[in-house]
């Protein structure tokens, strides 16, 4: 099956911000950025799936297929560098010993930081699982922080969960933020100065058990039910496949269940619907299928990164990134 032609979306203004999209999968950094006004200028992916994804909705952005291949003069000019590296080898979905940044996979880190250290682009933005904070006993994360500090990049990093950015699904990731402006720019952009009452919702009576969102169930008999909050959407794992869907189903009152559609996982992530149609004829549709789950269980969820693109714009406007990075902050490159 075919997609329909891709909706058309706004251009960016001459004086965007501009982002190399790395590990960009079916662009979920790139879409969210974009919503904000940021710029893709360049995109690497090795799947062939995602790959005409991406060839689907940014036509005329550059890309390569193999990071290890990627010199850093291949790369056209940008102001930050986002990318959420391979996770396969720190998740805790593979039930089984993690071979870290020493596998093959989640390993690719080493290559994309040793681009950044060649480039040292104004802004590095990483993604992953909120695992790769244990991998290693926090040795791989603390890999992670040491090689962007080592080349001049200030750090923060925090965990969100995609529940608290308008999509019905309890996802964690680590997303962590290099500046050359220092740790006060990547702290800005992670957190927020104002802070929120915790306390905004009704106190129940002594005793009441909370009801935990996992166990209520929303829709109707026709459509059918599904968990009010989703579980966290796996690409890959050890004991599921496609959406996981041994957790993430849809149940009928007279007892039938089926597993989400690739639509529904799709909104799951904030894409716009059909967003994982490619231009390309697939075998059959169980085939199509199990590529737009794992497509979308890797995904970056949009509305995070858009939530990160607008507090990019906003700080590194008001602290003036485009303005000569100060020698205190930065590790003086060699000759």
């Amino acid at each position: 099956m075919a997609a329909p032609k891709p909706r058309s979306r706004s251009k960016a203004s001459p004086d965007a911000l501009r982002v190399a999209s790395f590990f960009a999968g079916i662009g979920g950094f790139d879409l969210g950025f974009e919503r904000a006004g940021i710029q893709t200028v360049w995109q690497c992916e090795k799947k062939p799936f995602c790959l005409d994804i991406l060839e689907k909705h940014w036509p005329d952005v550059p890309r390569r297929d193999d990071i290890t291949e990627v010199g850093a003069d291949d790369i056209p000019e940008a102001e930050i560098w986002a990318g959420g590296f391979p996770c396969q080898d720190v998740s805790l979905a593979r039930m089984g010993p993690r071979s870290g940044l020493r596998g093959k996979q989640s390993g690719l880190f080493y290559d994309f930081a040793n681009l950044i250290g060649e480039r040292r682009p104004e802004l590095v933005v990483l993604e992953n699982v909120a695992a790769l904070l244990s991998s290693h006993d926090g040795r791989d994360f603390a890999i992670i922080l040491r090689s962007l500090a080592d080349v001049g990049y200030g750090v923060a990093w925090r965990v969100f969960d995609s529940r608290h950015f308008g999509v019905p699904q309890s996802r964690s990731r680590v997303f962590v933020v290099g500046s050359l402006r220092g740790p006060e720019t990547a702290a800005s952009i992670l957190f927020e100065p104002e802070c929120s009452d915790r306390n905004t919702e009704a106190r129940r009576p002594d005793g009441e058990k909370s009801i935990s969102p996992f166990a209520i169930r929303v829709g109707n008999s026709k459509q059918g039910y599904v968990k009010k909050l989703a579980h966290c959407l796996y690409a890959e794992s050890a004991r599921h496949t496609g959406t996981d869907w041994s957790r993430n189903y849809v149940s009928y009152p007279e007892g039938a269940v089926r597993r989400l559609t690739p639509l529904e996982t799709e909104r799951l992530q904030g894409f716009p619907d059909d967003w994982t149609m490619p231009t390309h004829l697939m075998p059959n549709e169980d085939t199509l299928d199990s590529a737009r789950y794992h497509a979308c269980g890797n995904a970056v969820s949009v509305p995070v990164a858009e939530w990160l693109g607008h507090r990019i714009v906003e700080a590194m406007a008001s602290s003036h990134l485009d303005a000569q990075v100060s020698p205190l902050n930065v590790t003086p490159r060699s000759a």
